[in-house]
């Protein structure tokens, strides 16, 4: 399958059907909803697949940008791909990707070095997985997103899942078979 970011480069995409990459018209959308937040942001892509999403923030100023999957050929893609994006950046641009299940990375309270935590943390688990509530009370248990920024989920419009508790939605938008739905934590 072919992937290109929305700037035309052409990315690495996994071979078989393990990958579900965000459509084109998504990401693009997500990224213009995001156009005023992403210069020198901290990016957190969780299943993040062949990092498509994580190229997309990296390319458009994202400062710190860090991928999770747990499928080694998903990581391998993706580090190639965000390696790839990077060398055409600023220099010392150094993406991080890791290969660990997201929720037990996420309750290791591994943050990278210098973290204080995230801008924008980009969520696009297995649809049917239910996996959405634990990533949001482990996002906002471990201190991953700073006071100010967003979870972005990434679900199927057939079945959006609940707002976990502690975060309010405020915003949703259908993009076909998927669906966004932007998280800001309650103030305490």
């Amino acid at each position: 399958m072919s992937l290109r970011l929305s700037g035309g480069r052409k990315l690495d995409s996994p071979a078989g059907q393990v990958a579900r990459p965000t459509p084109a018209r998504l990401r693009l959308a997500v990224m213009n909803i995001l156009a005023g937040r992403l210069a020198g942001s901290a990016w957190l892509d969780l299943f993040c697949g062949s990092g498509v999403m994580a190229c997309e923030a990296l390319q458009r100023g994202a400062a710190q940008v860090v991928a999770v999957d747990q499928d080694r050929r998903m990581v391998a893609t993706a580090r190639r791909n965000l390696e790839a994006v990077a060398r055409g950046l600023a220099p010392g641009l150094e993406p991080l990707v890791v290969q660990r299940e997201v929720l037990a990375w996420l309750d290791s309270g591994t943050k990278p070095p210098h973290s204080r935590g995230f801008d924008l943390i980009y969520a696009d688990p297995p649809y049917s997985a239910g996996l959405y509530g634990a990533v949001g009370e482990a996002v906002a248990g471990g201190g991953w997103l700073k006071p100010e920024g967003l979870m972005l989920w990434e679900c199927s419009s057939l079945a959006i899942p609940p707002v976990p508790a502690g975060w309010e939605l405020t915003d949703q938008r259908r993009y076909g078979s998927s669906t966004l739905l932007q998280l800001r934590l309650r103030a305490p």
